[in-house]
């Protein structure tokens, strides 16, 4: 089949040839695809000092061109997240990857504002075409290991995340910094693009019937079964919050760095801002496990995060590496058992559909409370505003700590009654 009887979901008339590549490639290819696709959608973090300068842009500038990548990516989850179900997962990511092309070009030659928000808004637009899909695909791949295949879209997605700043940085010492890491990642799109329109594709779970196929691809009300709801909202609380964290570390966070430790240098920065990213990423292989990790790690989160914005007033580039780690590793296990436990509660014909719409409040907090976080430099200075921000960020940790600590203690309560009643 190919891919443009995909995107039509009309069957193939005739075999074509096609690599029938082995379920290992397809895992590697499914996550390669999500990876590069938020690498370069966070290559702009070490940047935006140059881009300020060359547009003549403020801080409020900064956040809302953030800002436009995330919220036409909601916007996709929330009208597209089950197009995959329909269309296949690979017809999906071959139309993310081309749309990411199309973005990464307009924001590398963008010469005002708008432009600048078209292209990140097109970056969201191929994320959020990626993110479904991605997910969905690599749980149809590891049908036993359904805990496998969300630490893999974990790892894949704040692996990226990370990376983008930290590669944005290095490829910014290159001529022409803010458009040639751009180019190097369009080549590398390129490059991904290719095995995936030869891949011979494995049908779609949920193929169109009768004479108007478009019908199926209508945004739809998410439909979650009553046991999953707690878990739905618990993912989607945790996932907003470690996103409202994320937002700060690529958007407002380098100019604060900068301040911490004394330094301009790109790459630092760049390293400095995909710490925290990079250290949830690495968490989706540690083997943490219990009816206490998600409060404990969501505590550690709580804690780690305020003492990065305590790391200005005691001039500590150590605090604020140390407690930026942290706060990685907090987020990520936390993020990791809630997103596992609604993963493994929802049936697979609404897989791609439910965990778009739980991505979708988790990049809300990339939005909401960054754009407010821009606000408040502006009327409080960078150092006072990120004070504020991560003291909320704490408060709110704390708070869903407590909530999944409840949840916990009620559960095994439950639990045992069962069991002295049984006996």
């Amino acid at each position: 089949m190919t891919v443009l009887s995909e995107l039509r979901m009309r069957p193939a008339t005739a075999a074509r040839w096609g690599w029938d590549a082995s379920t290992t490639a397809r895992l590697v290819l499914a996550g390669v695809v999500i990876f590069t696709l938020l690498v370069g959608a966070n290559l702009a973090t070490p940047l935006y000092p140059l881009l300020q300068a060359r547009l003549g842009m403020s801080s409020l500038g900064v956040t809302v061109a953030f800002s436009s990548y995330v919220l036409a990516l909601v916007a996709v989850l929330m009208v597209a997240g089950h197009w995959s179900d329909h269309i296949g997962r690979r017809a999906a990511l071959v139309l993310a990857v081309l749309v990411g092309l199309a973005g990464g070009i307009i924001f590398a030659n963008a010469d005002s504002l708008v432009w600048l928000c078209l292209g990140r808004a097109l970056q969201g637009v191929a994320v959020g075409l990626a993110t479904g899909a991605s997910s969905a695909a690599l749980r149809e791949l590891l049908p036993q290991r359904p805990d496998w295949a969300s630490r893999f879209t974990l790892l894949s997605s704040a692996g990226g995340v990370a990376a983008g700043p930290a590669i944005g940085g290095l490829l910014s010492l290159l001529p022409d910094p803010t458009r040639t890491p751009y180019y190097v990642h369009s080549a590398v799109l390129i490059a991904a693009l290719i095995p995936l329109w030869l891949l011979k594709a494995r049908p779609a779970i949920a193929p169109a019937e009768g004479p108007k196929p478009l019908k199926v691809l209508a945004p739809r009300k998410p439909s979650i079964s009553r046991d999953a709801r707690g878990a739905f909202w618990m993912a989607a609380a945790t996932g907003f919050l470690s996103f409202a964290v994320f937002g700060f570390c690529l958007s407002l966070a380098p100019g604060y760095f900068a301040s911490v430790v004394h330094a301009d240098s790109r790459p630092l920065i760049g390293l400095l801002a995909g710490v925290t990213l990079g250290a949830s990423a690495l968490s989706q292989l540690l083997g943490a496990r219990g009816s206490l990790v998600v409060p404990v790690s969501l505590g550690v989160l709580g804690v780690s995060v305020v003492l990065v914005g305590a790391a200005a007033a005691w001039s500590s580039p150590w605090l604020l590496v140390a407690a930026s780690i942290t706060a990685g590793v907090g987020q990520g296990i936390a993020f990791r058992q809630v997103f596992n436990e609604v993963a493994g509660k929802v049936e697979a014909a609404r897989h791609a559909q439910v965990i778009s719409t739980v991505y979708v409040i988790t990049y809300l907090g990339s939005a909401v409370p960054v754009i407010g976080l821009g606000l408040a430099v502006t009327a409080l200075g960078l150092q006072t505003a990120v004070v504020v921000f991560t003291a909320l960020c704490g408060v709110a940790a704390m708070i869903l700590a407590a909530v999944s600590l409840r949840s916990s203690v009620s559960r095994r309560s439950a639990l045992s009654l069962r069991g002295s009643s049984g006996s």
